[in-house]
C-alpha cells in the first residue's frame, strides 16, 4: 500500500475514532471503549517511552482524567489522540518529578508500531525492529528526537498536533522527529534518506 492509501486508511481510522469520541460525550459507555481501544496502544507505546516499566500506572492515571474531562473536548479524531497524548504526557512527567529522574526511551512494542498512519522510509525501517532492538536504538536518540519519534510514529500524530503536545514549533518537532527517524534508518543501512525533511507550505519552524 503506498502512501496515499496509508493514509486514506489513517482518515478512515480517525473518522471512526471520532465517531466514538462523539457518542462517549453522550453517555454511551461502549463508545467509550471503542475510543479507549484506538487510542490506547499508542498512548501506551508512548507513556512507556517517557517512563520505562510504570507506563501501565501512568496511563491509567491520564485515563481517568481523560474520562473525567471528556465532555470539555472539542475536536476530531486527530484531536482527540492528540488531546489523550497531552495528558498522558503530563502525567508521565509529574511521575518522573516525583521520582526525581529524567525521561528516557524506553521499550516500545511492535504492535504499537503497527498502527495505521503515513509511513516513509525510515518509518518504515523503525517498523521492521524488533522490540528489543527498538529499545536499544530509540534509547540512543537525544530526548527531543525520541519523544518527536514516539509522538509521530507510535501515537500517529502530524506535525502540528504534536507540536501542541510538546509545546515547541512544528518545523522543531518534524525536524527532530525526522532526523531521529533517519538516525534508526542509517543505523539499519537503509538507502534513500536525505539529509533535511521537505518543507510542508506554511509550516513554521
Amino acid at each position: 500500500m503506498g502512501q496515499e492509501g496509508e493514509r486514506r486508511r489513517a482518515d478512515a481510522y480517525d473518522d471512526e475514532l471520532g465517531v466514538a469520541v462523539a457518542r462517549a460525550q453522550e453517555g454511551d459507555e461502549a463508545a467509550f471503549a471503542v475510543a479507549y481501544r484506538i487510542v490506547q496502544p499508542g498512548l501506551l507505546g508512548y507513556v512507556r517511552g517517557l517512563v520505562g516499566d510504570e507506563a501501565e500506572d501512568v496511563a491509567s492515571d491520564a485515563w481517568l482524567e481523560i474520562a473525567r474531562d471528556l465532555g470539555r473536548f472539542r475536536g476530531d479524531g486527530a484531536g482527540f489522540r492528540g488531546w489523550t497524548a497531552t495528558i498522558a504526557r503530563h502525567r508521565a512527567l509529574d511521575h518522573l518529578r516525583r521520582l526525581r529522574a529524567r525521561p528516557r526511551p524506553s521499550a516500545l512494542e511492535q504492535d504499537v508500531l503497527e498502527l495505521p498512519g503515513p509511513h516513509s522510509t525510515p518509518d518504515q525501517a523503525l517498523e521492521s525492529l524488533s522490540t528489543a532492538a527498538a529499545l536499544d536504538l530509540v534509547r540512543g536518540l537525544p530526548r527531543d528526537q525520541a519523544e518527536a519519534v514516539l509522538l509521530r510514529v507510535v501515537v500517529g500524530l502530524d506535525g502540528p498536533a504534536a507540536a501542541r503536545v510538546l509545546g515547541k514549533r512544528p518545523g522543531a518537532v518534524r525536524t527532530a522527529a525526522y532526523r531521529g527517524l533517519r538516525r534508526l534508518a542509517e543505523q539499519l543501512g537503509v538507502d534513500g534518506v536525505t539529509d533535511e525533511p521537505p518543507r510542508t507550505l506554511g509550516e513554521s519552524t
